[in-house]
């Protein structure tokens, strides 16, 4: 069971694409859309990251940040980011803490589970299941937020 909104969003810390550490506390006072994703360069889970990069431009002129997160490696992500010129980073959550943190565990990977998180860090929206449509969820959420 994903966390309800309104529970405040868990701390993490991690490796992005490029080897930088990101912790939520950098995100305070910015909303960030966290999706998590089972697996890079897989049909879904591109389409998804396409739709947030094709999007990605509204995001920056809302001032909402956009970080992907799956329990690949640096390098995996480095070349799914090449691959498809996502803009955004990916976070490498190799040991599952951040998938077991947010609650969206799948054996060795992660659900496709998105949280919205507002400027005070709790997560006013959840997207999973039926209301998550890979092709269209970029859109879809700025649509929500806005």
């Amino acid at each position: 069971m994903t966390l309800p909104v309104g529970t405040a969003a868990p701390e993490f810390t991690a490796r992005d694409t490029n080897g930088n550490v990101v912790k939520l506390s950098d995100f305070a006072g910015k909303t960030l859309v966290l999706y998590f994703y089972p697996k890079d360069d897989t049909p879904g889970c591109t389409k998804e990251a396409c739709s947030f990069r094709d999007s990605y431009s509204e995001f920056r002129n809302k001032d909402i940040a956009v970080l992907g997160v799956s329990r690949d490696d640096e390098a995996s992500h480095q070349q799914f980011t090449q691959k498809f010129n996502l803009p955004f980073p990916l976070l490498a959550d190799t040991d599952g803490a951040i998938t077991k943190a947010y609650d969206v565990e799948k054996g060795d990977y992660s659900k496709r589970v998105t949280y919205t998180i507002d400027a005070i860090g709790k997560i006013s929206q959840v997207y999973e299941g039926d209301n998550l449509n890979t092709e269209t969820h970029g859109p879809d959420i700025l649509a929500a937020i806005h």
